[in-house]
């Protein structure tokens, strides 16, 4: 995968996408960041798409959404074709995610994570493989529809 990551938050998750984004800098990825910009109640479609297109259009990259409860956001991105975005609230279900599901866009649900939680959670997701295999099998048939 490419060290860019392009991210997106609306208003309940634009301070933790500002401390993920730190974490990331340091982590030596290129962030790529969609917005929002303050935490003046914005609309979470407007910045979920975005990311979800730059994820749809460049398969070898990895994406980052984070709303209050995760699931707007989450719904958002996987009305793209090609995109397979998995709302994870522990390291487990985001390594899940990457290995079994080729998820690749994170959604993060800020009211109900610490910064330490989603950092974990973060890197958890950015630094698993796809295990390919009989889940590729699976995988293929999500978008046969």
């Amino acid at each position: 995968m490419k060290k860019n990551i392009p991210i997106g938050a609306d208003h309940a998750g634009f301070e933790l996408k500002n401390i993920l984004k730190e974490l990331l800098l340091g982590q030596g990825y290129e962030i790529e960041d969609f917005g929002c910009y303050s935490e003046e109640s914005i609309d979470y479609p407007d910045y979920g798409h975005p990311v979800a297109e730059k994820v749809e259009s460049d398969k070898n990259i990895l994406g980052i959404l984070i709303c209050g409860s995760g699931n707007g956001i989450n719904m958002t991105a996987n009305k793209h074709q090609g995109v397979r975005s998995a709302l994870c609230w522990n390291k487990e279900i985001a390594q899940l995610a990457r290995e079994h599901n080729d998820a690749n866009i994170l959604a993060l649900p800020a009211r109900y994570l610490s910064p330490e939680e989603a950092k974990e959670i973060v890197l958890t997701f950015l630094n698993t493989d796809f295990e390919g295999g009989r889940h590729q099998r699976r995988v293929d048939k999500i978008s046969n529809c």
